[in-house]
């Protein structure tokens, strides 16, 4: 069944409580998805030329500092690790692909969930509602972000098989819904070089919009090729550095809901977790209609 929130700020007020108001957004979605909870937030963008990477460790007693040690060594400066529960954020002055290469060869123990210069992301198994207490986001100030509760149906339940997906330079997609076509389209993608690290059918729909997004598509473009090349049902949020879009298949089987204030853009499965917005009483409220690309960005806000 699966949920999905997703929050883009319009005002400085926003901003500041976003990690709260997404978290508030996520609990409200336990219903639909207790399995695994997971956020990608935008923030703290880094200069060009450095790379912001999310790290996720199964060992409680990782050593973070070592890694981001480590990394120093190899790319140059003094980078500090920011933990948070079972991830660490870890800034090197390195492209993306070459400290992403990094740590998946010096260090296969570790799962990257993003690497990127705005993109955050932090996801667990187990209930919604334990999530938000355990990675405490009520301290998290952003320009956008989206979540998601998974209720597995098409794979094992891990912390690498949940929601959000990043499969290229600060894009990410969260799912509802289930393609019919994700193996033979995996196959696809990886012969055009794109990885893949679980079985999950999102992540394949991830890996066709970066492949898309670096054929050079624009993202629109890229949404709407999903329409052609993606069989199945679904509702997409796709997150970028500067925004996010919504997409729901030809038959529209998933349920969405958008509002917008002079605040925020919210979007979500269900109206009650827009409904613990600020200002939503007043929000101007729609049902995202099939096959159209909705997209909000910051240069057009």
């Amino acid at each position: 069944m699966c949920g999905i929130v997703g929050l883009f700020a319009k005002s400085p007020e926003i901003e500041q409580a976003l990690g709260e108001h997404l978290a508030a957004m996520l609990a409200e979605m336990g219903d639909r998805g207790p399995d695994s909870a997971g956020v990608a937030v935008y923030r703290d963008p880094v200069d060009s030329g450095w790379t912001k990477l999310t790290l996720f460790s199964a060992d409680p007693l990782e050593d973070w500092q070592a890694v981001a040690d480590q990394l120093g060594t190899a790319f140059g400066g003094s980078p500090e690790a920011s933990v948070r529960s079972s991830h660490a954020v870890i800034t090197v002055e390195a492209e993306p692909e070459e400290a992403d290469a990094w740590v998946r060869e010096t260090h296969p123990e570790l799962r990257v969930m993003s690497a990127g210069r705005a993109i955050e992301i932090y996801k667990e198994t187990g209930r919604p509602e334990e999530f938000v207490r355990r990675f405490a986001f009520e301290d998290i100030s952003g320009t956008h972000g989206l979540g998601h509760t998974r209720m597995a149906t098409e794979s094992r339940v891990t912390t690498e098989g949940s929601h959000p997906f990043s499969t290229g330079l600060d894009v990410c997609l969260v799912h509802n819904g289930s393609l019919s076509n994700h193996n033979r389209l995996r196959e696809r993608l990886r012969r055009e070089g794109i990885e893949f690290q679980t079985e999950n059918d999102t992540e394949v729909a991830a890996g066709y919009l970066a492949w898309r997004l670096r054929e050079g598509a624009s993202l629109e473009e890229a949404l709407e090729g999903c329409l052609e090349d993606l069989d199945g049902f679904y509702t997409f949020l796709v997150g970028t550095a500067d925004g996010f879009a919504v997409l729901r298949d030809p038959i529209a089987c998933k349920p969405a809901v958008l509002a917008e204030t002079d605040e925020w853009v919210a979007m979500a499965s269900e109206w009650h977790a827009i409904a613990v917005l600020p200002g939503a009483a007043e929000a101007r409220a729609w049902e995202p209609e099939p096959a159209v690309p909705y997209a909000w960005e910051r240069a057009k806000v």
